[in-house]
This record gives C-alpha cells, sequence and structure tokens, in this order.
C-alpha cells in the first residue's frame, strides 16, 4: 500500500516535470479586416487533455481584445478523438482556432489553460501565454506573424534527462540506509513499532504514517522555497536564483568546501553532528504516543541523518536545478521515497531486522569509501565555478590527477593496504570487496589515457572540457576532440567549438554569417556548468554524420547562459522591469527565454537566414539518428 501511494504521488508530479503539451502559435490574415489565430498543439505520448466541451477540465483559449482587435464568434477546436474509459480526449495534436478581425497593427495576448493526464492520474492546470505582432494588411498575406517567443514552444526538461535524475535519486536514497549515520537508526525503528503496534491494522497504518512523514520532511522544505520564489517573481526569479546557485562562485566555493570537510570527516579526522539538543527534542517526543510520536521519530531520523544525506541531497538537487520548477521537487520526491521505503518496510514487518548484518567496521569501511567519493563529487562544484569566470586553476589535467589518485587510494584502501583511524582490521578479501577493487582499478585505468587527451565520452558531463589541457597527444591544437570551448572571448566574435568546429557567441553575427554564406542558424543554448551539454558535444556531435552537417549546413551560434565575463557597458541589457543585465550569461539568458522561450539547457533551435525558426527545441537525447533528422529537417 505504502510503495503504490507514494509511487502515484510521484506519477502526479511527475505530469508536471516533463513537457506534456508543446505549442505554437501563428496569426494567419484570410481576407479583408479578417484574421484567424491557429495555436497548434502536440500531446506528448502517454499524455492526453480533455477538449474544449469537457464543462470540468476542458481546454480554454483566451484571447484578448482591444483597440483595432475583436473576436469573431468562439474559438474552434481541431483533433482525432481518442477514447480514454468511455471519456472523449486529446491525442496527439491539437489545433485550437479563434477568428479574429483586426484594424491596423496590433499584438494579439492571450492563453491557453489546460490539464494534462497520464493513465487516471492529471496534473495541475498549465499555462501557455503567447503574444503575436500582427502589422495588418501591409504584411504579406502568405505569411503568418509569428509568436516573439520563436516559435511559441512550451518546453520543459528532456523527460530522458528528468528520468535520468530520477534514477540517480532513488539510488543514492536506498544507498544511504548503509551510512552510519542512518544504519543505527534500524533497531531503534524495530523497537518503536514493536510497542507501538497493538493490533495488525493499528501496526500498518502506523507505518505508513511513518514513512509518509520522512518523505514529507525532506520534500516539502524545498517545495516551499521553490514556491516562494516563483510567488515572489514567476519563472524567471526562480530561474534565476537556480542559475545563480549553480553558476556562481560562492555556492560552488562553499558546497566544495562542505564536501572536502565532510571527506575529512568520513575519513576519521572528527565527527560532524548536529546540535544534540534538535535530536534530544525530537527523540523525547518519539516517546509520545499516536501519530504525534511516528512524526518525532520520523523527524529523529532526519536529523540523525543529516550528516551524511546532505552533501547527497546537495549534488542531486543541484543537478536538477537548470532553470526548472518542477524537477527539484520531483527529484527530492524521488529521494525521499527510496530513503524513506526500508524504514516503512521495517516498520511494517519488524522481523526483517534480524536478517540484516550487525554494525561493526564495516560501516566505517563504507564511510571512508564515501570519503573518497566526496572528494570526487566536491570537485565538480570547483570545477564549475572555474570555467564561468576562467580562472584555469582546475583544468583538464589537473581535476584527472586527482581523481585518478583518489581512485588508486580508494583501491588500496579496499586492498586493506591502507587503514584510517576507526578500521578494524582487515583479516581477509571477500569476493564482494574483491570485486569493488577490480572495479576500482578498471577505473583508473580508463581514466589514465585521459591525460594525454583520450576524450573519456563516458565522463564527458564531469571532465572539464579538453581545451583546458595543456597537452593533447596527436595533434597540436588542443580541443580538435574536445567536449566544449573553455572560454568564449570577446563577446560576438568567433569562437572555436568541439571538434575543430567554429562559431559565434553572438546571436546577430550569427545569422548574418549564415545569410552571407547561404547556410542555415544552429543554436546551441548551452552552459559551461552543464553537465548534460558536454554529454551531448562528445557524444552526439562527434558523430561523423552530424558533424559533417554542421561544418557544411550550419553556422553555429553557442549562447552560454552561465558565462560570468563582464561586457562593456555599450553592451548591457536593461530588461522591461529596469534590471541591468552586464555579463554574458545574464544577456544570453534574457535572450533565449525571450526569443526561444526556454531557460534550461541544452536546447537547440534551427533558424534561416533571417532568423526564423525553423525547428526546435530540441533538448538532451543522446539518440544521434534522431538528432541527424533533426538536422535534416
Amino acid at each position: 500500500m505504502l510503495s503504490h501511494i507514494l509511487t502515484s504521488l510521484l506519477s502526479i508530479l511527475l505530469l508536471q516535470a516533463s513537457p506534456s503539451v508543446l505549442w505554437k502559435t501563428a496569426v494567419n490574415h484570410t481576407e479583408g479586416n479578417t484574421y484567424q489565430l491557429v495555436v497548434t498543439g502536440e500531446v506528448a505520448q502517454d499524455y492526453y487533455v480533455h477538449p474544449m466541451t469537457d464543462p470540468y477540465v476542458g481546454t480554454e483559449l483566451q484571447v484578448e481584445t482591444g483597440d483595432g482587435l475583436a473576436k469573431i464568434g468562439d474559438p474552434a477546436e481541431e483533433f482525432t478523438p481518442s477514447d480514454y474509459k468511455g471519456e472523449t480526449v486529446v491525442m496527439g495534436t491539437y489545433v485550437l482556432r479563434q477568428d479574429l478581425q483586426i484594424t491596423g497593427a496590433v499584438t494579439v495576448k492571450g492563453t491557453v489553460t489546460w490539464s494534462a493526464c497520464s493513465g487516471d492520474f492529471c496534473g495541475m492546470p498549465e499555462d501557455y501565454e503567447f503574444e503575436v505582432e500582427v502589422p495588418g494588411q501591409a504584411g504579406n498575406d502568405k505569411a503568418a506573424a509569428k509568436d516573439k517567443a520563436g516559435d511559441g514552444t512550451k518546453s520543459g526538461k528532456n523527460a530522458g534527462v528528468l528520468w535520468g535524475l530520477i534514477l540517480e535519486a532513488i539510488l543514492w536514497g536506498f544507498l544511504m540506509l548503509l551510512t552510519p549515520c542512518v544504519f543505527p537508526m534500524v533497531p531503534m525503528t524495530v523497537s518503536f513499532f514493536l510497542k507501538q503496534s497493538d493490533t495488525p491494522a493499528k501496526g500498518r497504518f502506523n507505518a505508513f504514517m511513518y514513512g509518509l512523514f520522512i518523505v514529507l520532511l525532506y520534500t516539502v522544505p524545498i517545495c516551499l522555497i521553490i514556491g516562494l520564489t516563483w510567488a515572489a517573481g514567476g519563472s524567471a526569479v526562480t530561474a534565476d536564483i537556480f542559475n545563480w546557485l549553480s553558476t556562481h562562485w560562492l555556492p560552488n566555493i562553499l558546497f566544495f568546501v562542505i564536501f572536502m570537510v565532510f571527506a575529512a570527516s568520513f575519513f576519521g579526522a572528527f565527527e560532524i553532528t548536529l546540535p544534540s539538543s534538535w535530536t534530544t527534542k525530537a527523540d523525547a517526543g518519539s516517546s509520545k504516543g499516536g501519530l504525534l510520536g511516528v512524526f518525532f521519530l520520523a523527524l529523529t531520523l532526519v536529523l540523525v541523518s543529516f550528516s551524511c544525506t546532505g552533501p547527497i541531497v546537495g549534488t542531486v538537487l543541484i543537478k536538477s536545478t537548470q532553470g526548472e520548477f518542477w524537477t527539484p521537487m520531483v527529484t527530492m520526491l524521488a529521494f525521499s521515497i527510496a530513503f524513506a521505503l526500508p524504514f516503512a518496510l521495517l516498520a511494517f514487518f519488524p522481523s526483517i531486522l534480524q536478517k540484516l548484518p550487525k554494525s561493526g567496521g564495516w560501516l566505517n569501511s563504507v564511510k571512508v569509501v564515501l570519503g573518497f567519493i566526496e572528494i570526487a563529487l566536491g570537485l565538480k562544484f570547483l570545477s564549475t565555478a572555474d570555467q564561468t569566470y576562467h580562472w584555469h586553476i582546475l583544468d583538464r589535467e589537473v581535476y584527472l590527477a586527482i581523481w585518478i589518485v583518489c581512485f588508486t587510494l580508494l583501491g588500496l584502501y579496499l586492498l586493506g593496504k591502507i587503514r584510517f583511524k576507526h578500521d578494524s582490521p582487515l583479516e581477509y578479501l571477500s569476493v564482494g570487496r574483491l570485486a569493488l577493487v577490480i572495479a576500482d582499478f578498471a577505473f583508473v585505468v580508463y581514466l589514465i589515457p585521459g591525460m594525454w587527451g583520450a576524450p573519456l565520452k563516458a565522463l564527458s558531463g564531469y571532465m572539464p572540457p579538453l581545451e583546458t589541457q595543456d597537452f593533447v597527444l596527436g595533434t597540436n591544437a588542443p580541443g580538435m576532440t574536445g567536449a566544449a570551448p573553455a572560454t568564449t572571448t570577446l563577446y560576438g566574435s568567433e569562437v572555436n567549438l568541439p571538434h575543430g568546429l567554429t562559431g559565434y557567441s553572438k546571436l546577430e553575427d550569427g545569422i548574418a554569417a549564415a545569410k552571407e554564406q547561404g547556410k542555415k542558424v544552429f543554436v546551441d543554448i548551452t552552459g559551461h556548468g552543464c553537465v548534460n551539454c558536454r554529454e551531448m558535444e562528445a557524444r552526439v556531435w562527434s558523430d561523423p554524420k552530424v558533424l559533417q552537417r554542421l561544418r557544411n549546413d550550419y553556422v553555429i551560434v553557442s549562447l552560454y547562459v552561465d558565462d560570468k565575463t563582464k561586457l562593456p557597458e555599450s553592451q548591457w541589457v536593461t530588461t522591461p522591469s529596469g534590471k541591468v543585465l552586464k555579463d554574458v550569461g545574464r544577456v544570453n539568458s534574457n535572450l533565449v527565454l525571450e526569443r526561444f522561450g526556454v531557460n534550461s539547457q541544452p536546447n537547440y533551435f534551427l533558424l534561416d537566414g533571417e532568423g526564423s525558426i525553423l525547428a526546435g527545441p530540441r533538448g538532451y537525447s543522446l539518440d544521434v539518428d534522431a538528432f541527424v533528422k533533426f538536422l535534416d529537417l
């Protein structure tokens, strides 16, 4: 019952986390002063929406009227009817139309509101706001007025990326059970529920509530933080905060220091605990009966486990906060469900405890292994700050050298050649430990060629770009096969890109070059700290079919949304709200949000020589054939 209900909650949030309908908008001139607004939506696979005729959750199209603009009749809809449990629903292509009477040049503004469903679960209402400039009859009748935000596509984080983050969060949630901070709570949990379970029904209910309280204690705080920032200023403010959190030097250096401190603690240098008064009060509260006691036991578990779960939770959240509203909530929900599930099962079936290994030296070994992993993960934060600010203190060969040494020491530790303060003597090597040693040293061997320029595609998202490496075997020019440029040099100038490609860092320059050369424009919305961008460049761009098309058919424009290079005052941008944008990243972030309607990376668009959108957005996907098809559009 617990897993079914929690999975249902996750399913509902997933409806909001991935794009359910992709919309685009146009206004077509019919005759005289008559025009037609056409809003076309593509309902994502496994989703459905309700037509306008549904009195409760039907899709709505609202258009603002005013001087020079009036509606003619009611909106109409076109779709191929689908059936879900006797209900008529919309799947696939969904077209909404509204006839308009327009005199002179106007701007057509409106909103589409819908609720997306998957199976029996329906998400919260979603809105797509459009704003279309209509020049009046002076314009070409054959040309449709286009949405100011590009083609009006509503986009979210790619579903594949989201599921990857969810799976990673679930894995960490289960692994946390084996940490020294968490495992000692197992006997306490079983003891509590043995005493509290007067009847089987009451025991099952309390166990369910215990798991639910753990999930809520992890998930509700992050939901409140995101919700408050959203309420304060909408998606732009939330995206700005997450962008600052994931790319600014201050939080990244802070997280790096935190990870190093936790690593030292795991190695036995000192113990990190929350104030004893917190856990004492929470533990005292757990002695109370009923749901209050269950809640305080859950609170005790969350507080006691903080020193082990804190860094991992931070890593999961940082990876999921590239301009997304729902993704951090979903990943935290996934982590907390996985973390809570073993404890809920123990509360359901206390006898399981008899089959679990007792606490001992193996727990300290887990702690030390986590210490080495903390060092490796912590370097990513320092690397992100290093790349966005172009400090060049952690170039690729330095990063690799630290990883090679770190994982070599880990292998020696697993062999028993190194011992830490609280370790028990290793009398023999178990089969499981030997398997870990083999995997660890195999990983080290895989890393070593990277010191001479091997691309290391499996780690392309975590390594600094190859262009930062001083020596690459077999080439005189670093970066010929690399993953990303180390710097965008002067804003607006031509830049070097991965795999020997060249492009521009300013959209206007790229469009002008494409028009002159008779090519199309490939817009690469990216970031120095974007893991998935590096993976796309290393594993998709590197394919000969993709490279050929990018080199011969397109002018590439790479817009880095996290580059901290300061701009001269003449290139500053002032937003309608009066905010002055003074660095490359903020200017690009504002540009892609206004022109393309996206605020996450990677995203790709194709433009013609006039700057009109031909295709996009296309997000993270390692399907090379699909990417080739996208480029051939």
